[in-house]
Formats: structure tokens, C-alpha cells, sequence
């Protein structure tokens, strides 16, 4: 019986306990932004462009920032330390606070050096929420970023938070273009 109820808890533990990922990017649903990804001098550590412009990775941006954790400040220390481990992709001759964290491969490169990089499949059920996807999308092959959320849509896929272009949405778009990563961070 106490095994039971050991394994009762935990499971009701899990269900009700909030990801506070999710949550961070769910605010980022309530904010006006037009998308805008030209670049913009910062500041340095917390810096961000102005609240009411941005693009996909600022969604992620600011929702780790809600929870204390700020990108731009990690990800410039770990290119300043290993910057020819990064993308080779803008032609720059060092790091840039201003707008390395603003660029999906640099995340990309970013999280599979710290965070965990999870597998790459066309099942829905592999994506958690709280987890974070990077696509190609289809016919540019620019690279896109979304946080999986914890609301399901009509597929049974979870929907993403993101902004392909119309400010941070909740769509159900996990598979509408090609997932290039797969992370946890």
C-alpha cells in the first residue's frame, strides 16, 4: 500500500506541478511584437531590443530571461571561449552581444554544448513541453525556434510557442516544416 501511494503522489506531483518554461513563454502570448530581426545595439548582460519588436529566438530569449536565465549572457561567454565551435555562417571575426543569441544556429550550438540534445523523430509524443524545437522551414530553409507548450491540439501533438512572423502564437505546427533540433535546456 505505501508503494502505492508513493507512486500516487508522484504522479499526481507530476501532473498538477506547473513547467515554468512554458509558463515564461505563455506570458510572451500577452506581449504586442512586431517582427523585426534588423540589428540593434544592446546592452550587456540582460540586454534586449525593444519589447515591442522581435523575431522567434527572442520568444525563447525572453521566456528563459522570466526565470532569471539569460541567454545572451551565456551564449556570448561560451562563443568568446569556443567561438570556432559556433557557426562560421555572418563572416564575424569575434563574438557580438548583440545579436549572437538572436540566431537560431548559434542556439542550436548553444544548447547541444549545454543543454541535452533529445532525439529527432515524427512521433508527436516525443516532444515534451518545456522543450524546445528548431526547424528549417519549408521553401527558405531559414531556421526557426518554438517552445513546446502543454496545451494539445486536434493532432495530439502539443502546440509551439513562437513568432514565424506575426508576433508569439500558440500553433499547432510541430511538423509543418523540417525539425533540424531537438533540446532540453
Amino acid at each position: 500500500m505505501r508503494i502505492f501511494l508513493t507512486v500516487y503522489f508522484l504522479f499526481i506531483t507530476q501532473w498538477v506541478v506547473a513547467n515554468p518554461l512554458v509558463d515564461a513563454a505563455k506570458q510572451r502570448l500577452e506581449q504586442f511584437v512586431i517582427y523585426d530581426g534588423s540589428y540593434q545595439k544592446i546592452a550587456y548582460p540582460m540586454g534586449d531590443v525593444n519589447p515591442r519588436k522581435g523575431v522567434c529566438t527572442d520568444v525563447v530569449i525572453r521566456s528563459y530571461r522570466t526565470l532569471n536565465i539569460d541567454l545572451q549572457q551565456r551564449v556570448h561567454e561560451d562563443m568568446a571561449a569556443h567561438f570556432d565551435q559556433y557557426p562560421m555562417i555572418w563572416g564575424l571575426k569575434k563574438p557580438d552581444t548583440n545579436i549572437d543569441h538572436r540566431r537560431v544556429p548559434n542556439l542550436e550550438k548553444f544548447f547541444t554544448r549545454h543543454g541535452k540534445v533529445l532525439p529527432v523523430t515524427d512521433q508527436g509524443a516525443d516532444y515534451k513541453p518545456g522543450e524546445i524545437v528548431t526547424w528549417r522551414l519549408t521553401g527558405s530553409n531559414l531556421p526557426h525556434i518554438g517552445i513546446v507548450s502543454d496545451e494539445k491540439a486536434e493532432s495530439g501533438n502539443y502546440k509551439i510557442i513562437h513568432n514565424i512572423g506575426w508576433g508569439p502564437q500558440l500553433n499547432d505546427m510541430l511538423f509543418d516544416h523540417r525539425i533540424e533540433g531537438h533540446f532540453v535546456y
